[in-house]
């Protein structure tokens, strides 16, 4: 699995969730923990570069003396 740029956050949450709920009934096939640590892997970092994508803009907008600003409906 590559990683996914359009991948949400909470999808990449629920994958996580997922996984560690799997990992922790302690019954995956042992031939299936690798490739749940991988996919747990790739849906860390993608939830990592969303958080630090949301701390950009909002240390951006606070350097800035402003406040963040809110989405416009």
């Amino acid at each position: 699995m590559g990683t996914d740029t359009q991948t949400s956050y909470r999808d990449a949450y629920a994958r996580l969730s997922r996984i560690a709920a799997e990992l922790e009934t302690g019954e995956a096939d042992l031939d299936r923990v690798l490739p749940l640590l991988e996919e747990a892997r790739e849906a860390y970092v993608q939830c990592r570069e969303r958080i630090e994508a949301v701390r950009a803009v909002l240390a951006g907008d606070w350097a800035d003396g402003r406040e963040p600003e809110e989405d416009e409906e």
